[in-house]
């Protein structure tokens, strides 16, 4: 058991507009990658409706129960959340509709709150991925996040 260090912000990498379930997650992640369990916390679906695809307590520790399949070597310290979107005829996009700009921006204050120290991190910060579509510290800075709570690197 870890202490929590990292939100890490994703991307399902599917056309905008498309619904996904937590059902095409599991099936995704366990019967197609043949992966233990999901690689997300949490799903932000189009309408912005947030859902719990792994299970975890509020307390700063990831137990194993916790941990998801979200970025290779860091999954054992952070949360991952994913919104249903970020493709646009084939090529990524930043298609958060409206709604689920509200909720993650909800939902990183959120964690923020229960998580003073927390780092706020995009996939594409640990990885070679263009997820979750958009340059995440940029957008925390643009909803007024306060440095400490940025991850900057690219490793």
């Amino acid at each position: 058991m870890k202490n929590l260090q990292y939100l890490i912000i994703h991307c399902t990498d599917t056309p905008q507009g498309r619904n996904i379930s937590a059902q095409d997650i599991r099936r995704w992640h366990i019967v197609e990658r043949g992966w233990s369990k999901v690689g997300y916390s949490d799903m932000i679906h189009i309408d912005g409706t947030l859902e719990n695809l792994t299970p975890f307590d509020q307390d700063s520790q990831v137990d194993p129960f916790e941990v998801t399949n979200g970025v290779l070597g860091m999954n054992g310290v952070s949360r991952h959340v994913v919104y249903v979107g970020g493709q646009k005829e084939g090529k990524p996009y930043d298609t958060r509709t409206e709604e689920q700009y509200y909720a993650l921006e909800t939902y990183v204050k959120y964690m923020i709150l229960r998580h003073p120290g927390i780092k706020i991190a995009g996939h594409h910060q640990f990885s070679k991925k263009k997820c979750p579509s958009f340059h995440v510290p940029e957008w925390l800075q643009s909803i007024c996040i306060d440095e400490k709570n940025i991850y900057y690197e690219i490793r």
